[in-house]
Order: C-alpha cells, then structure tokens, then sequence
C-alpha cells in the first residue's frame, strides 16, 4: 500500500470515529510495518487514528473481549485477574477461504443459521478485507448467566464452543446440499482459479469441507483479535468493511477499495440487541459440545485401551515416587491452579493408578493438592472421581501426551528429551524408575575418588643406625 494514500484514508474524520466507536472498552492493536505496536494500547479520540498513520501504522485490530480497563492488562494474568477486568465478550466467527464463492456461500448460510434457526435479530457482518468475512453477535444478545456462571467469565470457552458448533453445522450443510450439487468439472476450474488442485482439498480420497473453509477455532484465546472495522488490509489494500447481510453473495470486493468506502454502517450491532436473544444459540451449542467431547473421549479411550491394552496388567509392584514423575505432572501436583482443576484431576487420577499407587495414598495426595488452589474443588467431587474409578473392571491410561487440551493448553507442558521417546506420562515414570537402580550403579563407578595421601616413607635400617650414631655423638 501506497503511504500517502492510507495516511489519506485514516485522515478522513467518518473513518476515525467509526473506528473509535469500534474500539470502545476494547484493547487495540496496531500494525506498523512488518509487527504490532506495544500491548496494551486504546485509541481515546479520533485523531489518534490518523497520529498512528503517519507514525506507519496500516491496520487497527481490537479485541473480542470488553475490558473495565484495557490498560491494566499485562502478560502473565490468571484467569480470575482477567475475569475481574473483563465486562463481557462479542461473538466474532471468522470464515475465510482462496474460494471466493465458497466463501460467500458458507457465511450466508451462517447468517441464514443464526437468523433462522436461532432467532437472533442482531447478526452483523463485515468483509475481513482480502479472502473472507466475519460475523457477528454482540454481548448484549447473550444470557447474563449459564450454570450459574456469569456469561463474561466465559471466554474462551463459551466462545470456543459456538465457533465448533457452527464449525459442525457448516461442514454437515456443505456435504448434505452443495457438494452433491457441483458439477465435478466446475469445482476443479474453482480450484484451479485459486492455485489450488484437488489433492488440496481431498483427505483420504473425499473432499474435506474444512480444507476449502476456514473457521477460526484454533486461534479463539484471551486478548484474541480481530481486523476492527473500516481497518486496511495489508495484503489487499481493501477496507474492513460492514456490509448487509442480505447482500453477502452479492458482494463485490470493489466496494472495499478506499476510495469507495462510506463509514456508514456498523459492525458490532449492540444498540439493537434484545436481551437474551442468542439464549437458543449459546445452550444450543454447549449441548452439542458436551455430546460430541462425550463421544470423542469415548472413541479415544477405547483408541487408547487398544493400543496400551500391553499395560492394562503391568500396574508396578512398588510404588513410584513423585521424584521419578514426569514434568507435566510434577508441574499439576505442584497445585495453585486457577483453571483446568476437573482436567487436571482427571489426568493425575489415571496417572497414579497406572504408577503403583494404593487407593489410600492417591485419595491423601489429591486431597493436599487440592487445599494449594485458592478456589479448591468441592471434596466431595474429588471423592466422586475416585470412587468412579474403583468401580471400573478396566481403568485407562490417562491421556497421551499429544492431547494438547490436557497439557499445552493448560500450560502443564515443558518437556525434556525423554518425552520425545513416549507417547504417555506413565511411561515416562516407569522408565525413569526401571534406570534407579543402574543410575546408581553407574554413579558409583563413575563417581570422583578421594584424594590419596601419602604415608611417611619408612627409613630404611642403614638410615635408622646412621640416625641413632648421629645422635650419640
């Protein structure tokens, strides 16, 4: 992009207040050459729009979440510090594809979803600014409460589970009405269009939906992101911009060109929200997650059963101490959790089981962990679970090690090189124990001699009588 020209499109007053309005109570990220601004930063009148522009910056992003005080974020917060400062949370999905019409397509029936199905009457829309859209429901739509938690306390996990739930319902539209409806021959001129061939888009022999759609799931986390409306896009030089959501198959990106943007819509529609109008959606889609995590971990506890079925009958005779543990768990028993407690639990249960522990040692040692939390687990939750597991003819191993919602994502993860060479923590622990003794025994042979020290030389008996005549004399 042109410097003069986006210096021009942040000067222009309707583009500094739209964005402004935008950035309310929100975090605000900016671009600047090839990296972001420093973190935390607000925009707090409409000229600091166009004082970044001149400064080289050429998108404005801000955060999904809503904050008391964007200022007071910092790298490192807890969760409860971050729930104390967070006010609430939009729902902000992220579709993109090289597939320009596929893209159209899947966000309109997404519009078409939330409108439809879920009544909700608040969705908006904006182009992203190079391959895709993003769609909207604002906070104010949501239920103050589920489970009697606040819905604010929800990020990321509420929004996670919407984003998948949609995910789910997108991939089931496309295989049951547009797949079938494409002629063969056009869907490879549509690939071919994007640089693209087939085997791109195909996994074992089928078209895979999600290699030609891309929600954004994976990247949903604190302080997420998004391109604020009416921002540039660097790759594209088009504009950000809200459009209406009945128009989305007839969007033409050349309404995004700079010179052609009117800053008259908005994206984030909460002046219009009625009050627990996404209530359908939100329920609707944690129904959904707690069915398909159930059949998920079903399918992957019978996976693991399989494959360590060797160890179902190998429980160590002896104990193994915690010294002996990998990082992971040594880093969950260290306790002080704020978050993934219940995982955690889960995880360190199966782990003991599996390493020789008698039932009243694991009971003691999960009832002193869980006093190190400042918000503990109910004791009788914890004696639930192990009562659960007693009754089970076939206790699993616990979770692999590349189940990244059990390790990475809590931050339990710091491996040392053993851990490239196994595929579970207990295994870890029974190597580690099976080499105590040879350890030992190559320190033995290997550990640093004492120093020798030399006794006095005896005299030899010429010298003693030399010795004694020399003294008689």
């Amino acid at each position: 992009m042109d410097w003069k020209e986006v210096v021009d499109y942040y000067s222009r007053i309707e583009i500094q207040k739209a964005i402004l309005l935008s950035a309310k109570d929100r975090e605000v990220a900016v671009r600047v050459g090839d990296s972001f601004a420093k973190r935390p930063d607000i925009l707090q009148f409409p000229g600091d729009v166009k004082d970044w522009a001149r400064k080289g910056a050429t998108s404005f992003h801000i955060s999904e979440e809503r904050w008391r005080d964007p200022l007071s974020l910092e790298t490192g917060l807890v969760k409860k510090q971050m729930d104390s400062l967070r006010i609430g949370w939009d729902l902000v999905i992220d579709i993109d594809s090289p597939y320009w019409d596929f893209a159209k397509q899947t966000a309109s029936f997404v519009v078409e979803l939330l409108r439809d199905l879920h009544s909700i009457s608040c969705v908006g829309v904006k182009f992203s600014g190079n391959k895709g859209f993003h769609i909207s429901v604002p906070f104010e739509a949501f239920p103050q409460e589920i489970d009697g938690i606040a819905i604010k306390d929800y990020f990321p996990d509420g929004l996670k589970r919407i984003a998948f739930y949609l995910q789910d319902r997108i991939v089931e539209h496309w295989k049951t009405n547009l797949l079938s409806k494409i002629n063969p021959k056009v869907l490879m001129q549509i690939v071919e269009q994007a640089g693209k061939q087939m085997s791109d888009i195909m996994t074992n022999g089928e078209i895979d939906v999600l290699k030609f759609i891309e929600i954004d799931t994976v990247l949903i986390s604190s302080r997420h992101m998004f391109r604020a409306p009416y921002s540039l896009h660097e790759k594209s030089g088009l504009a950000s911009i809200p459009i209406n959501p009945d128009e989305i198959v007839f969007f033409d990106k050349s309404k995004a060109k700079p010179a052609n943007v009117k800053a008259d819509m908005k994206f984030i529609l909460r002046d219009t929200a009625k009050p627990n109008e996404a209530s359908s959606l939100i329920m609707q889609a944690f129904d959904w997650f707690k069915k398909s995590k159930k059949e998920v971990r079903q399918e992957e506890d019978t996976k693991t059963r399989i494959e360590n079925s060797k160890y179902d009958n190998e429980l160590p005779k002896e104990k193994i101490p915690e010294e002996y543990f990998p990082p992971c768990i040594k880093k969950i028993l260290e306790g002080k959790l704020d978050d993934g407690k219940k995982r955690a639990l889960f995880l360190v249960l199966k782990f003991l089981i599996h390493t020789g522990w008698n039932w009243a040692d694991i009971e003691a040692r999960l009832v002193e962990w869980n006093k190190t939390h400042s918000t503990p687990l109910r004791d009788n939750y914890i004696q639930e679970q192990i009562t659960w597991h007693k009754k089970q003819k076939t206790v699993v191993l616990p979770p692999n090690c590349d189940k990244q919602e059990y390790y990475k994502e809590l931050q339990f993860c710091s491996p040392l090189p053993l851990c490239s060479k196994i595929r579970n923590p207990v295994n870890f622990a029974k190597i580690k124990a099976s080499r105590k003794d040879y350890g030992q025994k190559k320190w033995e042979e290997n550990k640093p001699k004492a120093a020798k020290t030399k006794a006095p030389k005896k005299k030899s008996k010429l010298v003693k009588e030399k010795s004694a005549g020399d003294s008689s004399i």
